[in-house]
């Protein structure tokens, strides 16, 4: 379950227990590493870049943006979590927040190249996370792009079939992006565009229509 406590205790073992799960090609972290290398592929590509990551955590990729030259803002709900990030990036705007409320009221006149989010938005619900990336989608700056690296499954028999595999493993508190029904309730405002890279994961590029 999604609390500050919880991922506080958790911080200090975070990266460890995130590489082993996905060297052994385990639910939920397999495909980790290539997730993390696609969205830092796609943002170094137009770098530097105004970067808005929401759910930054140890900031293991978000670091690896910042020492590219990127302009990083941040924003993460754990203070442990904060102080590890602030280590790594001490020129980045970080805020410690709890992004399950929408976007902080101190964003929402800015606008960025990427919205980075790895690993964090599950803990929304479906209909929270449809509205949160709504919201997100107005403060992306043209050509701009939402990348969401994550647990998903193209479709919710890919869900439900990976569930059954996983049995007491599965996080039933989670909400998994379903890519078939997300593309369907986002399609009148966005585009679209998901890249698998294993059984439970991949990286998914939302843009303004407009």
């Amino acid at each position: 379950m999604l609390n500050d406590q919880g991922f506080d205790l958790w911080s200090g073992r975070y990266d460890e227990s995130v590489k082993t799960a996905d060297e052994k090609n385990l639910y939920p972290f397999a495909g980790y590493a290539r997730v993390m290398n696609a969205v830092y592929a796609r943002v170094m590509s137009a770098a530097p870049a105004k970067v808005l990551d929401v759910g930054f955590g140890t900031a293991q990729l978000t670091a690896k943006l910042y020492e590219g030259g990127n302009a990083i803002t941040g924003i993460d709900f754990s203070r442990d979590m904060l102080e590890i990030a602030a280590q790594k990036m001490p020129d980045a705007q970080l805020l410690q927040r709890d992004f399950t409320r929408g976007v902080p009221p101190e964003l929402r006149e800015k606008t960025f190249d990427f919205i980075v989010s790895t690993y964090a938005l599950h803990h929304l619900s479906d209909d929270v996370k449809v509205g949160f990336l709504s919201s997100l989608l107005s403060l992306l700056e043209p050509g701009g792009a939402i990348l969401i690296g994550d647990v998903c499954f193209p479709t919710r028999d890919d869900l439900l079939a990976c569930k059954a595999d996983c049995g007491d493993e599965w996080d039933d508190e989670e909400y998994y992006f379903v890519i078939s029904e997300l593309q369907r309730r986002l399609s009148p405002i966005c585009r679209l565009d998901f890249r698998a890279f294993s059984f439970c994961a991949g990286v998914i590029e939302l843009r303004n229509k407009i």
